[in-house]
């Protein structure tokens, strides 16, 4: 795993700070919780993380109260925790969202998916809102770091605070949209350095926001228009998005012609960059199993929609709409793949066939399992009467709606064939020849990321194909 050090990070401060001001940070996510924790950590500001108590999320009160870190796996998190709630006691948590009453500025941090239709659900942040308009203060600044479809800032957010609290913005309170760029296993890191982009409703509010994030921020902070920020945040993930389909789609080409995707890409991205010369960088991704997280798959939806809600004309997005398509796709080839290599082993989908499933988190060494591809793999495998079972060590149980252990050897004993979806550190040091004598005659490995060396997996004795790689045939 990817490891950052944050170099001087903590610069040692007073414990109590009798100007501090006051901060709420709605939503104890991947996003909620390191800022606010960053933000409890200057000196500067007391934070009071409001969480509602939902089932699955209700733990995570307790937990941070106590001064532990509900993320795992993420480096200089469980200490920041630590320090801000037992010894600066400069934050804490609550499920009572009137504390906002009493704050000078609040972060809504609260999930904002997409429905089967690609539609936007501002179920949370629509209540949230009206919450947070029921009890907001005047000279408040309300900043939204949720990632939304464009428009929903001023069309949205800003009549329900309005409607609400009885006040208006720009005049007696401030509304900002500065979106995160934040990565599993780099929260604090990514927070700290990455340039920090603050759309205001009108330019004092975007002015006011910047005043929180400079006491806490290494990075620079550009000032635009909520619709402005609210467009790039979309579309920096819809540029990934695009440059991983083409990735996969050249995956493809590479298999049916019989070469190795990953050679090609390090040919392809060998090109120097010289500079004034003409020569810009190549940068072709990696190819894998399907895409994950909370932002890529919706990102491009949002950015439709914000299009077709609010633009004065429409767009024709065949690029952006046929890249999600691809990537949404790459489950359903993985078990194209396992198919073939059935067939290879004389085995039937009617026979009495154990497949295992290795990672349900999006991302290696990680606990976040939002929209994982390994959802859709089960659904292939459960349309198509296949018994499987799924590991993973990272991820929590209840996070997703289908069952999955961490006891490795139990998921891979008696199995037919081993489908790697995410890549977790501990899949990549697993001994082939041990797993192999675990499993039934002519076992199979399906690699859906760059997990093995193909050569290892063929001389051990397996039926082995990968994205982009083919029958591997050693030399």
């Amino acid at each position: 795993m990817l490891r950052v050090e944050l170099i001087n990070f903590y610069i040692p401060r007073p414990l109590v700070n009798v100007m501090a001001e006051k901060v709420a940070v709605i939503g104890m996510g991947y996003v909620g919780i390191p800022i606010a924790a960053l933000l409890a950590d200057t000196g500067d500001f007391e934070v009071i993380g409001i969480q509602r108590r939902s089932k699955r999320s209700e733990w995570k009160i307790d937990y941070l109260n106590e001064g532990k870190c509900p993320i795992k796996n993420e480096p200089d998190l469980p200490e920041l925790i630590k320090r801000i709630v037992l010894e600066k006691k400069t934050f804490s948590v609550s499920d009572d969202i009137s504390a906002v009453s009493a704050m000078d500025y609040i972060l809504i941090d609260v999930q904002t998916p997409t429905n089967e239709n690609n539609v936007p659900q501002y179920v949370s942040l629509r209540e949230v809102s009206h919450q947070v308009g029921e009890n907001l203060s005047k000279g408040v600044t309300v900043i939204i770091e949720s990632t939304c479809a464009p428009g929903t800032t001023d069309y949205i957010v800003k009549p329900i605070l309005e409607k609400a609290s009885g006040l208006e913005c720009g005049k007696d309170f401030f509304l900002a949209f500065a979106y995160e760029r934040v990565m599993v296993g780099r929260l604090l890191y990514n927070i700290l350095n990455y340039a920090r982009i603050v759309g205001g409703v009108g330019k004092e509010s975007a002015a006011k926001a910047t005043l929180m994030y400079e006491k806490v921020l290494k990075s620079e902070i550009i000032q635009t228009t909520a619709m402005t920020a609210e467009v790039a945040k979309v579309v920096e993930n819809t540029y990934r998005d695009v440059n991983v389909a083409f990735a996969n789609e050249v995956a493809l080409v590479s298999e049916s012609l019989g070469v190795d995707v990953h050679e090609v890409r390090l040919l392809v991205n060998n090109l120097p960059f010289l500079k004034g010369r003409g020569n810009p960088h190549r940068n072709m991704h990696v190819p894998g199993a399907g895409v994950g997280g909370h932002c890529l798959v919706k990102d491009p939806w949002l950015l439709k929609y914000g299009l077709n809600k609010y633009g004065k004309r429409p767009v024709d997005l065949r690029v952006i709409e046929s890249s999600r398509y691809r990537n949404s796709n790459m489950p359903k080839y993985v078990y194209q793949l396992l198919t073939e290599c059935l067939h290879q082993a004389n085995k039937k989908i009617s026979d009495s066939l154990k497949i295992a499933v290795l990672g349900v988190a999006y991302i290696e060494d990680s606990d976040d399992p939002r929209n994982t591809p390994t959802r859709d793999i089960i659904q292939q495998l459960k349309k198509n009467n296949i018994n499987f079972m799924v590991h993973d060590s990272f991820v929590r149980q209840g996070e997703v709606n289908f069952p999955f252990t961490n006891d490795l050897n139990s998921v891979i004993a008696d199995s037919d064939a081993i489908l790697v979806i995410t890549a977790h550190q501990e899949y990549k040091d697993l001994n082939l020849h041990s797993i192999k004598t675990l499993m039934k005659e002519s076992p199979i490995i399906i690699d859906g990321r760059v997990t093995f060396p193909p050569e290892i997996v063929v001389e051990t004795g397996f039926i082995y194909r990968a994205i982009g790689r083919g029958q591997f045939i050693p030399e």
